[in-house]
């Protein structure tokens, strides 16, 4: 492994907001990228506000969404709508290697962000767009966040609750990320084409493409004629080792069984009903399909009868497989989050800095840059200008006019 990033000298130019482009842009800082933000002066970007829109939970004097999504960048405060923002943009994408956008089709084409727009100044250029619901179509024009492209129209907001309860919200930004990935490894395959090619290309990912993708085992189905799956009633399942149980202390365990011959048995024996091994109506699985209901009105009546702490002690001495359903709280503190740096110190300078959740994709040769505090607004204005030729009067000239803040 060297000292230097892995992508150390690649320039990208992020014009985007709320959530999946901008994390995008921070897993190519991540690796070394010098990101440069671009932000409208005095306001700045709107996802700076997201930590206060409920349901997400308040943290005293700090913006962690922004932090999460912007750590490893450069802020600059340039107002597009300007006239005279026109030139500096320019020079950006003439410095870029990457462009991050998630405007709207309308907005970019207004704006003069469109993919020719802006590759006839820079052939190499790797434009990166994210869209909620595609390029094309009726909807394309439409915005579109993670819980209304992702979740609410790819079905999984239906199918991921229990039959004749309302559809549950979903965690911000957990379409988002995923979207964020997806656009991250289409960048990077751009990027490893450029190297064949020497030409830039156009990278797209939308919300409602990874929605498909999410749930593409079921859609699949669907598409070749089969059932439309419809929310689980619990007490009736269609597999009752594929089911959530309630303890006695209040909390949840999930069973998946996957191989059921060789683990119902040890299932049995484990919870104290060896007896069942040898009722036919569990003796294999179109039997235990069929018999879903009692069996799961059984393994109620059995899993309440206990704590979690001791069915775990249970369930692992079997060698079974389940899964505890997790607060948000307890997950903070899972020890498997330290030990494989899914969580990492942000480099503040502190001696006691506060965690945060490092991006997915990680090589074992090429190590990441320590997360350091995401920008204050324009924080960087002056050295990002310096940098794409401006000197100190064309700078103050240009501050004058508002084009930058």
């Amino acid at each position: 492994m060297t000292d230097t990033p892995l992508l150390d000298g690649l320039h990208v130019v992020d014009v985007a907001s709320f959530i999946a482009g901008p994390a995008a842009a921070t897993m190519l800082g991540d690796f070394g990228a010098d990101v440069v933000k671009v932000e409208p002066p005095r306001t700045g970007d709107s996802y700076r506000a997201l930590s206060r829109v409920p349901p997400n939970p308040r943290v005293d004097g700090v913006n962690y969404p922004w932090q999460l999504d912007n750590r490893n960048k450069r802020s600059i405060a340039l107002d597009l709508k300007s006239p005279g923002a026109r030139a500096v943009l320019e020079r950006l994408v003439k410095w870029a290697d990457v462009f991050v956008t998630n405007f709207p089709p309308r907005t970019r084409t207004k704006l003069g962000l469109d993919y020719d727009d802006l590759a006839s100044l820079n052939p190499r250029l790797v434009y990166a767009d994210i869209t909620g619901f595609g390029e094309e179509g009726p909807d394309a024009h439409l915005p579109g966040f993670d819980v209304t492209a992702y979740w609410a129209r790819s079905g999984l907001m239906d199918v991921t609750r229990q039959r004749d309860a309302p559809p549950a919200m979903n965690a911000f930004g957990s379409g988002d990320h995923p979207t964020a990935v997806t656009l991250y490894a289409g960048i990077m395959t751009a990027l490893y084409r450029r190297e064949r090619t020497g030409e830039g290309s156009r990278v797209e990912a939308s919300l409602i493409a990874e929605g498909a993708w999410a749930a593409s085992m079921w859609l699949q189905a669907v598409l070749l004629g089969g059932k439309s799956p419809r929310p689980v009633d619990r007490s009736d399942p269609p597999n009752a080792l594929a089911n959530a149980y309630r303890t006695a202390d209040d909390r949840w365990l999930l069973l998946a069984f996957a191989n059921e011959d060789k683990q119902v048995p040890l299932f049995l024996k484990a919870i104290g009903r060896p007896e069942a091994a040898q009722n036919p109506k569990y003796a294999d699985t179109p039997s235990r399909r069929a018999h879903a209901a009692e069996i799961a009105a059984l393994l109620d009546k059995t899993f309440a009868a206990k704590p979690l702490a001791e069915w775990r002690e249970v369930l692992d001495a079997a060698g079974l497989t389940y899964g505890v359903v997790q607060t948000i709280e307890e997950f903070a503190h899972d020890p498997q989050l330290v030990a494989n740096r899914i969580v990492v110190p942000i480099d503040d300078g502190s001696a006691s800095p506060p965690l945060t959740v490092d991006s997915p994709v990680r090589l074992d040769q090429a190590r990441k840059v320590p997360p350091r505090p995401a920008p204050d607004l324009g924080e960087h204005t002056d050295a990002v200008l310096r940098d794409v030729g401006y000197d100190d009067q064309q700078i103050t000239d240009l501050r004058t006019a508002g084009v930058v803040g």
